[in-house]
């Protein structure tokens, strides 16, 4: 098994399968935060970062998904850095842009920057709700952070680009995930990209509208 695991296989199926399960923790992550623009007074997304506050979350559920967030870091880093050695002069000749997207060029890229919006969000949000608790109305902080001002405006911006970011990054990292498990005959390539691509614009466009709305409209 660990010389499966330490395998270029074993490292993409590693990647992969943490992949798909951050990919399940975004859409239930999304739907948790869409209660922000359903209700105004704030008791329905309270109420959903109350749940998440359980000791069985907090002690059972989160250290996973942690765990999830570092392995596959750590495997793309791993990855990133063989493959490069594995070809360390590029072609001229080549057109890398009639053979693969921009995105699976770019997923390295993508990932850091992706990263770098996910640690602003726990400094944010994680940290003073889930470490600190010393938030007692978790709807009026979030509301608090887009609607202040000139720096709400710059937040909600910044959001947006994240948003962006994270799209980009599930556009190609949706489908190559499951052609990494065995899903890779020419039918199921093409039906996954299609959904990795609604899937993408899904989360890119709902992390986008929620911001957007609590700028202008909450």
């Amino acid at each position: 098994m660990s010389s499966f695991l330490s395998s270029s296989i074993g490292k993409k199926l590693v990647m992969s399968l943490s992949g798909l399960f951050l990919v399940l923790f975004i859409l239930v992550h999304l739907i948790l935060n869409s209660f922000l623009m359903f209700d105004s007074t704030g008791e329905l997304f309270n109420a959903g970062a109350h749940f998440m506050s359980l000791p069985v979350i907090r002690f059972g559920l989160q250290p996973v998904l942690a765990g999830g967030f570092i392995i596959h870091i750590i495997y793309a880093i791993i990855l990133t850095i063989q493959n490069r050695k594995a070809r360390p002069q590029k072609y001229a000749s080549q057109n890398l842009g009639e053979s693969s997207t921009w995105s699976s060029r770019n997923m390295f890229v993508l990932g850091g920057l992706v990263l770098v919006f996910i640690a602003m969000h726990l400094m944010h949000f994680f940290i003073p709700i889930q470490i600190e608790g010393n938030v007692h109305d978790d709807y009026q902080l979030v509301k608090n952070l887009f609607t202040n001002g000139s720096m709400g405006m710059v937040y909600t911006g910044l959001y947006i680009v994240g948003a962006i970011l994270l799209g980009l990054h599930l556009a190609h990292g949706f489908w190559s995930a499951f052609q990494s498990v065995g899903l890779s005959n020419k039918l199921w390539r093409s039906r996954l990209e299609k959904v990795g691509y609604i899937y993408a614009i899904f989360v890119a466009a709902g992390f986008t509208i929620i911001p957007l709305y609590l700028h202008f409209f909450a």
